[in-house]
């Protein structure tokens, strides 16, 4: 799974589109963010992802932790935010390969039960 990385000047919808998506197709995102300013667009993404997923039956809520980060031979703290789902979900759209092929779909044959008058 990739970590979102969420810096301050992130572009708080565009990062929501990002967990949205991660949470699509992996049924879970995390993002981890390093200062008192990225901490709070990290927290207004998984809240503007929240309603991106809603109409899926998808209720998010995040789980934060610590973490230590290199950055540029430095340790420094950081905040990872882990986001599920309230209620066990199927990965809503798996990952497929691009050269992979497309499952078979089957033609629908109308029956005259499909046809009803109006």
């Amino acid at each position: 799974m990739n970590i979102l990385k969420i810096a301050s000047t992130s572009e708080v919808s565009s990062a929501a589109g990002a967990v949205a998506n991660a949470f699509r197709e992996e049924g879970r995102a995390e993002l981890q963010a390093i200062g008192p300013k990225a901490v709070n667009q990290a927290v207004k993404c998984i809240a503007i992802a929240r309603g991106y997923v809603a109409s899926s039956g998808v209720d998010l809520y995040f789980v934060p932790s610590f973490v230590e980060v290199n950055v540029s031979d430095e340790t420094r703290t950081g905040i990872r935010f882990t986001v599920r789902s309230r209620t066990p979900v199927p990965v809503l759209r798996p990952r497929r390969r691009a050269d992979a092929p497309r499952p078979p779909v089957e033609p629908h044959v109308p029956t005259t039960e499909d046809w009803h008058e109006i």
